[in-house]
């Protein structure tokens, strides 16, 4: 489907494709019947109809692959620090990535399973592109015409798992259960002049319990650009269309812009007051995640959870 500026009504567009992944499929060929389509809801020429974001999963429910960076450098260093580990030698150099589970991928307002308190849930609100067919050793002046959506994620984390695993030497695994995506994805025009440099230059809104936890710029301190992320994960191998590809949890210097995941506010806790106090995630517990342009509209829509007990 195709969805209005402000999420309220969708058109069909299964007479374009059966589903976005078969539009990624053939997206040079799709897309400008797509925009048509989307010009005309918008100017009232094609009937919407009313959407409800609860019947939505998430754009694509699973993908060929799920990669996700670390793109903060404010976030690599906290987080290191809460589990007493330095941050690399090539922290501003060589970008951090891992392969996350794309099979099963929860929808934006799935409810998130606690599963044992002694995990640590925690989430982390990122923001993401999706990309077309990407072949080996793209370099980032390269890498834009190569996105061709972005939205939102929430990269559910068990921290307590993370330490064990990563001591084997083989990275995240068991400590990254299914993450949730945004009910829309967008393309890079409807952002305007906010996304430039492969970098999307606006805040991400974090609310936990009803209380706004965080809304750091996604811009500026993205050290590693979508672009350059793009160039280290092709440095040995292609992609194909539906490949998503996350920043990592975004991230601010600036103490008052908050948090965007519950272990930054707990190293902070840790540094200043000698000790966390913030608890991470329990069953009862609600977030959401959003992102709204100057003009004030969400543009991916919300990413709205509720924690329950398994």
């Amino acid at each position: 489907m195709v969805v209005d500026p402000h999420g309220n009504h969708f058109a069909s567009a299964h007479e374009i494709a059966p589903s976005l992944q078969a539009a990624l499929d053939q997206w040079e060929e799709l897309s400008p019947r797509l925009e048509a389509l989307s010009a005309k809801l918008a100017r009232g020429e094609v009937k919407g109809e009313p959407l409800d974001v609860k019947q939505l999963h998430s754009p694509l429910p699973r993908a060929y692959e799920w990669v996700d960076g670390s793109a903060y450098i404010n976030h690599i260093v906290l987080v290191r620090k809460a589990r007493g580990a330095k941050p690399p030698e090539t922290l501003e150099t060589d970008p951090l990535v891992y392969q996350g589970g794309s099979g099963s991928l929860l929808s934006p307002t799935d409810d998130i399973p606690a599963l044992d308190p002694s995990y640590g849930l925690d989430f982390e609100a990122e923001i993401c592109v999706i990309l077309g067919d990407t072949p080996r050793g793209v370099s980032a002046a390269e890498a834009a015409p190569h996105v061709k959506l972005l939205m939102l994620a929430n990269d559910v984390t068990f921290r307590g798992l993370i330490p064990p695993e990563l001591a084997k030497g083989f990275g995240f695994f068991t400590s990254k259960p299914a993450t949730a995506f945004s009910p829309f994805a967008v393309t890079p025009d409807e952002l305007g002049g906010a996304y430039r440099d492969g970098r999307v230059h606006l805040r991400l809104r974090s609310t936990l319990n009803g209380e706004l936890v965080g809304d750091p710029e996604a811009g500026p301190e993205m050290h590693f650009s979508f672009y350059d992320l793009i160039a280290h994960i092709t440095k040995t191998r292609a992609y194909t269309a539906g490949t998503i590809l996350g920043s990592g949890t975004v991230s601010n210097a600036d103490r008052a812009r908050g948090i965007s995941c519950l272990a930054e506010a707990r190293m902070i806790e840790t540094i200043e007051e000698g000790a966390p106090k913030t608890p991470f995630l329990t069953p009862g517990d609600h977030i959401e995640i959003e992102l709204f342009d100057a003009s004030g509209r969400s543009v991916f829509g919300k990413i709205s959870q509720r924690v329950v007990a398994e």
